[in-house]
């Protein structure tokens, strides 16, 4: 692009020129000294006044950044969303190279056939255009070359003999400051073309909806001359004229003999239709933020080069706007979705919607909801299981326990409001139940966690700056960037990298270089992917036989508190994909779930991708191993009457991490040692001994599962009877916990609300039936896993006290207020 030059630049130029003339009159001996001083004083003297008058009218040539509309391109360089000059005014930045051949040819033989030899201005062209002037008895042709419809466009004038000649000075000023390729490469960025439209780039997208490097050649002759009359050869306008005036131009090349005669006849067969493309807007809030940010950090450049691919943009769009609109489930107007899609090959961004429909008031089009910090619900226990493989707490097979539990005031439950008692790791991850990844979290250390996660690169706003056990259940900030940043360490060996939006460019809009950063081991990674690859797709679009045959794709999803958020996020070998659905107002979406709402959204953009649901290669050190349950460690490591349940695990490096210990008996071994007296087959301990004893080892369930367990699992049917003599050892009782509600708690009443509140009836251990009374009258019995509830009538101190079918009882104290 020509650059505007510098006082010291043009006197330079001016200088050189000036040195070699004097220096011929001086050296010349055809002139006597008075007459060569004399000459030389007038050339000296005309050369200053010209220096003189270059320097106070300079040029006006723009700079780039006020010259140029910005146009953000995707990677095969076609318009995603363009940004006018301040006047409005669409120029996209083109070099020679970037034009078609045939459009520079039908341009130079029409306009300016001795372009390349003239001095700026054509006397030949000016002698016909004034013959012909003179012959019509009006201004029919101003013989004006390139190079002066450049002079006249960066300097307009009248249409007079005084204009002309102001025209002739500002010509051979360009000529004299710019080379014949710069002036030819301005003519092609700032002719106009029609409207606003200026230059033959921002013509050939708006009319053509292609780039001037495609130009066919009955196209190439429509440009080449548009802007002779703008308004009345506008195609959209005056499709008939311009196809007139398309075809004088093709007459000209085959009577000039540039093109041949084949070439013409195909030409004339295409018809001038009547059309104007609105700019392109495709990828508008990411259009946005890198145009910021290159203003930001003043890069400079008209043309945003990005890795979006154009095609699956522009497709997920009509996907995720139709989505929204019909096929969600009625979330409402309001609601809208975001959309990442990433190359886990080179962490490049492939698509990125940040809106469901961009500039609808309704759906708040104008908030980027992939950079909206917003609560990520369920999506980061994926990361707590691959850290927890790492530190050696569990395999994927590990016996965790789904009861309820509490921490203080903290006692989180599942969706879908009720307990499953034994899981193994792979069910809890798949089932993404939430007091099992909370028992994980607190082994794994909630600040241990979010250190972490944070140093890998996901950003997290926790409140306080002091991360709890609520972390993994949404009780944190992040954004979609981020996340989807995190999930395709699954497919890249455990390591993050920043995600890239720009071609040839290692940095992101947020973090200075692409390096990799460790997050997880490569087994953990390939583990816990592989264990969320066996979550079904949702129903709304399963039984695909073709689909259902492929290799399934890792994907975890996310339901933040209050049904604000819907998340799903996927990964395979080429791909991680990123959805959110919601309101980006923050309001509630009853019922709005991430596997209802974000699930099929997910997949459905999955079936878009080609190659999608590639199986991640398995990294070395992992092994399949048959372990047992209640013990969690190798079937061939233990004595067979211990093997009550069979799984196979992963393990990572050899290494079989034993269940963990009984919460309600954390001193207890297991598998534990019983005395059993031989002739009653009652057990006995150090209190009861008897002269002759038989040593017996069994391998007991925590008592908290009691409740899920089969019968034969159960302790009464893995423990002898105790001997009547015999006093209870530790582990024998059964402790029982309310685990509903907290001693001391006070309940309100929610104002407006004429329904008195009712309060869960909840208990871990105990064994048998559970009987419930309050301030002393019986209330019910139930089993331990039912679902009671109290409805609180009369206000004051209510005591709610819970017994066992062995007596063992707890109590706590409320007030109803």
């Amino acid at each position: 692009m020509p650059k505007p030059k510098t006082q010291a630049d043009a006197t330079t130029r001016f200088a050189l020129p000036y040195r070699s003339l004097i220096g011929l009159l001086l050296a010349s001996p055809l002139l006597c000294s008075p007459l060569r001083r004399m000459l030389l004083f007038i050339v000296i003297t005309l050369l200053a006044v010209i220096n003189v008058l270059d320097t106070r009218y300079p040029l006006s040539i723009p700079n780039n950044q006020a010259l140029y509309a910005h146009v953000v391109v995707d990677s095969k360089g076609h318009p995603l969303r363009s940004f006018p000059d301040k006047r409005g005014v669409w120029r996209y930045a083109v070099t020679l190279e970037d034009i078609s051949p045939l459009y520079l040819e039908a341009l130079l033989t029409y306009e300016d056939r001795r372009f390349w030899y003239h001095p700026g201005i054509d006397p030949f062209a000016l002698v016909r255009a004034a013959a012909s002037n003179l012959r019509n008895q009006r201004i029919v042709s101003g013989g004006s070359t390139l190079s002066m419809q450049v002079a006249r466009l960066l300097h307009p004038h009248s249409r007079s003999i005084g204009g002309k000649f102001y025209q002739i000075l500002r010509t051979l000023q360009l000529e004299w400051h710019l080379s014949k390729r710069e002036i030819l490469t301005l003519y092609c960025n700032i002719a106009p073309f029609g409207g606003t439209i200026e230059g033959v780039q921002a013509a050939s997208y708006s009319y053509l909806n292609k780039s001037a490097s495609q130009l066919t050649a009955a196209e190439a002759a429509l440009l080449t001359v548009l802007p002779q009359s703008p308004t009345r050869y506008r195609p959209d306008l005056h499709p008939e004229a311009a196809q007139q005036a398309r075809n004088k131009v093709l007459g000209r090349m085959v009577s000039l003999r540039v093109w041949d005669q084949q070439t013409i006849d195909s030409a004339k067969l295409e018809n001038v239709f009547s059309q104007r493309l609105s700019a392109e807007r495709h990828a508008p809030l990411l259009s946005r933020r890198l145009l910021q940010q290159a203003k930001h950090q003043a890069t400079g450049g008209q043309v945003i080069h990005t890795t979006i691919d154009g095609e699956l943009q522009r497709s997920l769009e009509d996907t995720v706007r139709d989505y929204i609109e019909g096929h969600s489930g009625g979330v409402g107007t309001k609601t809208s979705a975001a959309v990442v899609v990433v190359n886990n090959l080179n962490a490049e961004v492939l698509a990125y919607i940040g809106t469901a429909e961009f500039a609808n008031p309704k759906r708040f089009g104008h908030v980027d909801m992939v950079q909206a910090l917003r609560s990520p619900g369920s999506t980061l226990k994926p990361f707590l299981y691959a850290m927890a493989l790492d530190e050696g707490l569990i395999h994927s097979h590990s016996l965790l326990s789904d009861t309820p539990h509490n921490w203080h005031h903290y006692r989180p439950g599942n969706f879908s409001g009720g307990f499953s008692g034994p899981v193994s790791v792979s069910e809890a991850l798949q089932r993404s139940l939430n007091v099992p990844a909370v028992l994980l979290l607190e082994k794994l250390g909630p600040n241990n966690f979010a250190a972490r996660l944070q140093n890998a690169g996901l950003a997290l706003e926790i409140p306080g700056n002091k991360a709890n056990l609520s972390i993994i259940l949404g009780g944190a900030g992040t954004n979609l960037e981020s996340l989807v940043t995190a999930f395709a360490a699954f497919a890249n060996q455990g390591q993050t990298r920043a995600l890239r939006y720009l071609q040839n460019d290692s940095s992101n809009t947020s973090t200075a270089s692409n390096t990799s950063r460790y997050l997880m081991s490569p087994q953990a990674a390939w583990v816990s992917q592989n264990i969320l690859s066996g979550v079904p797709r949702p129903n709304a679009i399963s039984g695909t036989s073709a689909l259902e045959a492929q290799q399934k794709m890792a994907w975890k999803t996310g339901t933040s508190y209050g049904f604000r958020d819907s998340w799903a996020i996927g990964v395979d070998r080429l791909y991680t994909i990123g959805v959110w659905v919601g309101r980006p107002d923050g309001t509630p979406s009853p019922g709005a779930s991430g596997r209802s709402h974000a699930g099929p959204l997910l997949h459905a953009i999955a079936d878009h991708l080609p190659q999608s649901r590639q199986a991640i290669k398995k990294p070395i050190g992992l092994q399949q191993v048959p372990i047992c349950w209640p013990l969690g460690t190798a079937r061939e490591d233990q004595a067979q009457a211990f093997c009550q349940q069979h799984h196979l695990a992963w393990i990572i490096d050899g290494n079989i991490p034993p269940n963990w210990p009984d919460p309600l008996a954390p001193l207890a071994t297991n598998p534990r040692q019983l005395y059993i007296n031989p002739q009653n087959g009652h057990r006995v301990n150090a209190h009861c001994m008897t002269p002759r004893v038989e040593l017996r080892q069994v391998a007991l369930w925590p008592r908290a599962m009691e409740p899920w367990l089969p019968n034969r699992l159960r302790r009464r049917q893995q423990l002898p009877p105790l001997a009547e003599h015999c006093q209870p050892a530790l582990g024998d009782a059964a402790p029982i916990k309310i685990s509903s509600i907290d001693h001391g708690a006070i309940i309100r009443t929610v104002a407006n609300n004429t329904q008195p509140p009712a309060i869960p009836l909840q208990a871990n251990g105990g064994e048998g039936k559970l009987h419930w009374y309050i301030n002393g009258v019986f209330h019910r019995s139930a089993q331990p896993a039912s679902k009671l509830l109290y409805q609180l009538k009369q206000q004051g101190k209510k005591e709610i006290v819970v017994i066992d079918d062995a007596g063992n009882t707890d109590r706590v104290m409320i007030q109803f207020q």
